[in-house]
């Protein structure tokens, strides 16, 4: 697994509320990601453009990578990316205005799943706490 932080940065505010109410839970990226990001890793979700300060979002684990062809976007890979985008050609058009350059069908992209961690106690770990501690 790589060593260090790593974090999964999006360029466009827009996502920040999608990425709070749990909305986008995954990204498309453009190429094999693989050797970068991997299942169990622990990531921050961050916004920001490149070379300028970034925000941080929240803590999250990394669920799955598959690495497939642009044309194999499934619909759910596409919802979990932009919940207002439905097809592969939407996509498409969509890695190509943040990556400059043309992508095709056969483009290789990677799509990360993650879920975020809560820095807030559960309902169950308050109820513990209060309980005390049990004797078995």
């Amino acid at each position: 697994m790589p060593q260090g932080f790593y974090a999964l940065n999006f360029f466009s505010p827009a996502f920040i509320d999608q990425l709070k109410r749990g909305r986008k839970t995954a990204t498309i990226r453009l190429g094999d990601k693989a050797r970068k990001y991997e299942r169990g890793q622990l990531v921050w979700i961050t916004v920001g453009q490149q070379h300028s300060p970034k925000e941080k979002i929240f803590s999250a684990i990394i669920d799955d990578v598959e690495v497939k062809r642009a044309r194999e976007l499934s619909p759910r890979d596409i919802e979990h990316d932009n919940p207002e985008f439905r097809r592969v050609e939407e996509t498409q058009h969509f890695l190509e205005q943040i990556y400059g350059r043309p992508v095709a069908l056969e483009d290789e992209v990677t799509v990360v799943r993650f879920s975020a961690i809560s820095d807030r106690p559960s309902e169950i770990a308050q109820r513990l706490r209060a309980e005390g501690p049990t004797q078995n």
